[in-house]
Parts: C-alpha cells; sequence; structure tokens
C-alpha cells in the first residue's frame, strides 16, 4: 500500500467516526438514529460518498432522508472541518448503501437452496 493511499484510509476512517459525532449534535432526532456503515473517499480527498444502512426504511423515508442529509452537509462538513483543523473538508455525498439489501437477498437465495439438498439426502 502506497503512502497516498494509506492517508485515504485514515481520512477516510476519521470521517467514519466524526459523520456519527456530527449528525447526533444536530437538532433533529431523526439523523441520530442514522448509522454510517462506510465512507469512501476520492483520490483527491475532494468528494466523499457517506454510505447509511438502510435499516427497514421505505422508498419514500430514504428521499426524506436524503432531502434532510443534503441539507445537514455543510454542518456535518464544518463540524468535520473544526474538530480534525483541516484546510478543507471532502464534500459528502449521502446514499443507503443498496449492497446490504443485495448481499441480505443473496443469502436468502442460498438459503433457499440449500434446503433442498439436505431434505433429499436425508
Amino acid at each position: 500500500m502506497t503512502e497516498a493511499q494509506i492517508k485515504l484510509k485514515r481520512t477516510e476512517s476519521v470521517l467514519l467516526e466524526l459523520i456519527p459525532q456530527a449528525l447526533g449534535a444536530m437538532n433533529d432526532k431523526r439523523l441520530h438514529s442514522l448509522n454510517v456503515i462506510e465512507v469512501k473517499c476520492s483520490r483527491g480527498k475532494s468528494d466523499a460518498k457517506v454510505y447509511i444502512h438502510p435499516n427497514e426504511f421505505t422508498e419514500q423515508e430514504k428521499q426524506d432522508y436524503i432531502k434532510l442529509l443534503k441539507n445537514a452537509r455543510p454542518i456535518v462538513e464544518t463540524y468535520c472541518l473544526k474538530d480534525q483543523g483541516w484546510y478543507r473538508c471532502p464534500k459528502f455525498t449521502f446514499e443507503f448503501d443498496e449492497q446490504f439489501e443485495k448481499s441480505n437477498h443473496l443469502d436468502e437465495l442460498f438459503k433457499k437452496i440449500a434446503k433442498p439438498v439436505s431434505e433429499e439426502e436425508a
């Protein structure tokens, strides 16, 4: 791993800790319950995608949360800047992690496939 990759990973891990803290410090209680799963920064650290656990939100709820997070983005960025003393902070883009749902769906499919095999052997 190169030095630049190490710095990028370090920044991502710091943001993974800071963003939930910033959301927890806000007045809107709905943002307190969001779970940040992962933060992926671009190579230049100018942009960062923040992946949020989808929980059991409906599509309408997800859209509402994305709107809330877009409005809260400057506050979260300022929080990170002040906490770390950085000169600039990545511009955050918030998304719900759809990979989580896909992996759960695949697990269910594998379980369905495995059941008939074990019943036939018995």
